[in-house]
């Protein structure tokens, strides 16, 4: 890995700031999560937000498949659950053991520990260079208690 200091385009990309979330579905009725920071509110009226998501990952078909997906805000208080979605698993292991979760109204596993969600429905998609964005029409959603989101920056904005 290099330490060299990224390209000036790829640092002012980098400080663009973004939350940290676990975007949710269900996936032949097993949960299924992934740690996303491209999460954005986009609409009002009614009240629509969007996901991009790698296009080479599962949970963009599982997504469609469920029509549903879900935001759990993350927090200082729930940011250690990001590291089960983060790892890879061994069969039969699954980053949702033990995790305290409930059913939201659209079906998709909402994260106890967080510090809020929003529950959607699929309303449209947008492929756009190595990503798709998922757009949701929020269905349900609650503050679990008062607290600050969790925000990231990147070193580098054109990279992981």
């Amino acid at each position: 890995m290099s330490n060299a200091e990224p390209p000036p385009l790829a640092r002012a990309l980098g400080r663009i700031p973004s939350g940290l979330f676990v975007v949710t579905t269900r996936s032949a009725d097993r949960p299924l999560g992934l740690v996303a920071s491209f999460v954005q509110q986009v609409g009002i009226d009614p009240p629509t937000v969007c996901v991009a998501v790698g296009k080479n990952r599962p949970h963009v078909a599982a997504i469609r498949s469920a029509g549903a997906f879900a935001v759990c805000v993350l927090d200082a208080e729930s940011e250690k659950v990001m590291g089960r979605f983060f790892r890879k698993h061994d069969p039969g292991e699954d980053p949702f053991d033990g995790l305290a979760c409930f059913g939201g109204p659209c079906g998709s596993p909402l994260l106890s520990e967080a510090l809020a969600w929003v529950d959607c429905r699929l309303c449209g998609e947008h492929a756009l260079g190595d990503h798709v964005v998922l757009f949701g029409q929020v269905v349900d959603g609650r503050l679990a208690r008062e607290g600050n989101p969790s925000v990231h920056l990147r070193r580098n904005g054109l990279s992981y």
